[in-house]
């Protein structure tokens, strides 16, 4: 269906409707064709019944997707543009179309997968990570939030596992994805392959229940790393609903792992931090992904306004000085003001949701 060459290759193995992510130099970072390309292959393979089951894997040794195309945002944000609105638009329905996709829908999470990979790998059906896993939601580092439904997954991992993750950007091993619900299964590195070949095999009819015990054959059974290991201290620090008393219990705390993660948070964006914590309560109180990825998309819109999104990336990926200069500096300027535009109504750009067949 597509070439070598191109950043999204979609092909029939078998009975397996392959969906490789193509920019193993960029660690396959998506842009808004490649959005666009996924979409289309989920049309044919959902239509083709021949088609038993989707896998989707990155090219490359690094990792499956380091997330989306920062720098393409970065400088439409410049510029006053429109890109932002465009790519997460289309990226929130993709996100949501993966959820509910009919045929099983199986993510090789091998390696790094962040962000926008997240967003294409964590809400399928059968997620499948390695010990090479390295899973992280680390947009509050950019002056952003976890969004592609990040709000939706954390909020569902256990205790304040979710929270903790989002607002310190903490990155995940195999395990602990799985401990946090967004995996299901570790299959070694060295297994891929053969797992792989037995899904092209997979008759058309084979049920979800029916992937997932082949999976597992594969699989090693471990279920906690080293963040499940800290839940109690975890759930105590992060119960907090205001940003103020996170950092407070932290303070209080002379823990090694407690100072450890107030030099993490110290890093981020004030305004960032607050916005992901009021989106992450919101979200345990909210019952579907998309009603969690149209409140992400109104955040997201404020965000890509915000002289914080563009100093985050700049320090982050633009200079690499490390060195942002957030605006406002500290938890305790983050009015209630500055955070209200990011939950307000849109109007006719609200997000709406196609009904696929």
């Amino acid at each position: 269906m597509s070439e070598a060459g191109d950043d999204l290759i979609a092909r029939k193995e078998g009975f397996a409707g392959i969906i490789r992510l193509n920019r193993p130099k960029a660690i396959n970072a998506v842009t808004l064709e490649m959005f666009h390309d996924i979409d289309t292959a989920l049309d044919a393979f959902e239509a083709d019944p021949e088609i038993a089951v989707i896998v989707l894997e990155g090219a490359g040794e690094r990792g499956l997707c380091a997330g989306g195309d920062i720098r393409a945002l970065w400088e439409s944000s410049k510029v006053k543009g429109d890109l932002g609105k465009i790519l997460w638009r289309d990226e929130y329905i993709l996100n949501a179309r993966i959820k509910k996709f009919p045929k099983p829908y199986v993510a090789f999470m091998d390696g790094i997968v962040m962000g926008g990979g997240v967003g294409l790998s964590a809400h399928s059906a059968h997620r499948v990570v390695t010990e090479k896993t390295k899973l992280a939601m680390p947009e509050v580092g950019l002056g952003f939030f976890p969004d592609v439904g990040g709000t939706y997954l954390l909020s569902r991992s256990p205790g304040e596992i979710g929270t903790y993750l989002g607002l310190t950007g903490t990155t995940m091993n195999g395990p602990d994805a799985i401990n946090a619900k967004f995996a299901d299964a570790v299959v070694p590195t060295a297994k891929l392959a053969a797992l792989r070949d037995e899904l092209t095999k997979v008759q058309p009819g084979t049920t979800s229940a029916e992937i997932a015990a082949l999976i597992a054959g594969f699989a090693t059974g471990g279920t906690a790393g080293p963040v499940a290991v800290q839940q109690a201290k975890i759930d105590g620090w992060f119960a907090h609903d205001r940003m103020e008393d996170i950092i407070g219990a932290l303070k209080a705390d002379g823990s090694e792992l407690a100072q450890a993660t107030l030099k993490t948070l110290g890093e981020k964006s004030p305004r960032g931090m607050v916005v992901t914590l009021k989106l992450l309560r919101l979200a345990r109180q909210t019952a579907t992904l998309e009603e969690c990825l149209v409140r992400e998309y109104r955040a997201a819109l404020e965000v890509f306004a915000s002289d914080d999104f563009r100093e985050g990336v700049r320090a982050a990926v633009i200079d690499k000085d490390r060195n942002p200069k957030w605006s406002p500096p500290a938890i305790e300027d983050v009015t209630p003001d500055m955070v209200a535009p990011y939950f307000a109504e849109i109007g006719a750009d609200e997000l709406k949701f196609p009904n696929h067949k």
